[in-house]
């Protein structure tokens, strides 16, 4: 009986604090079956695992006057276990309180932007206050992460507008440097085509050939004054007429002669000379 109750079994994971009488004995006891006295000594067993303890989500105001309601995790660890049995009654518990103070101080602290997009900086700032009182208690606090940020529904309708507003913005002003661009390049285009003539009729053939390709359309193709100059300047100058005229072909005076009748001369044209029968 007495031999079964001096004998403790202590895990790989675990340290074993011995106190005598009451009074703390100076070595920690390691991993495997530990000897205590039945009736003079105590044994109290502290886990070295890395310990997952989540944070309720505190609600608190940002600097920004926004209302926000923010959760977290924290990852610790025992390094000395005989600080931990001594001088804190329940680490665990007081390791929580310690962050639900200092995550509501945070959130006192940052902007709202800060909360949603600089995070990594806030987890740092975070763990260093939890850090701080947790030493002396033993315990080392390896992370420290920002889980969630919950917003009011008014607040989330707003950035929602904002981020639409800004999506908007964006695409007038591509819309505005693509306009820009290309109105250079159509000036440019001017530029070479009144250098040139020809490359604008080659343009207009083109737009004709993509006009052309549609079935069912209708097409009213301008005449282009250029090449009414170019056909004035290659008609010869003896076929020019005055306008309401019509050209006389040769074979016609002959054919008036055979008839009978003379050409028109300085009397009338076509009237019979005198003396001549009726």
């Amino acid at each position: 009986m007495l031999l079964g109750s001096s004998v403790r079994v202590v895990t790989q994971y675990e340290r074993g604090v011995v106190f005598r009488f009451g009074r703390l004995r100076p070595e920690t006891r390691g991993p495997g079956l530990v000897l205590i006295a039945p009736v003079a000594d105590r044994l109290r067993k502290v886990t070295m695992q890395i310990v997952t303890q989540p944070v309720p989500a505190q609600d608190g105001i940002t600097r920004d006057n926004v209302t926000v309601r923010v959760d977290a995790v924290i990852y610790y660890r025992v390094v000395d276990p005989v600080r931990v049995v001594v001088d804190v009654q329940d680490y665990a518990s007081a390791i929580l309180q310690v962050a639900q103070a200092s995550l509501r101080s945070i959130i006192g602290k940052s902007e709202l932007d800060d909360l949603l997009s600089n995070r990594e900086r806030l987890n740092q700032g975070l763990e260093l206050m939890i850090d701080n009182p947790a030493v002396g208690w033993g315990v080392h606090i390896d992370r420290v992460e920002i889980k969630d940020v919950a917003l009011p529904e008014s607040m989330k309708r707003s950035m929602s507008r904002q981020a639409e507003a800004e999506r908007e913005r964006r695409s007038r002003v591509i819309t505005a440097e693509g306009e820009l661009q290309a109105s250079r390049k159509l000036a440019e285009a001017a530029e070479v085509m009144t250098e040139h003539p020809a490359a604008l009729q080659l343009r207009l053939l083109q737009t004709v050939v993509e006009v052309a390709a549609e079935k069912n359309s209708t097409l009213v193709l301008p005449f282009p004054v250029e090449l009414l100059r170019f056909l004035e300047r290659a008609t010869p100058p003896g076929t020019t007429h005055s306008p309401g005229t019509v050209p006389q072909d040769p074979s016609e005076p002959a054919l008036a002669a055979t008839n009978g009748v003379a050409p028109a001369g300085p009397t009338g044209a076509g009237a019979p000379t005198p003396g001549a029968p009726r």
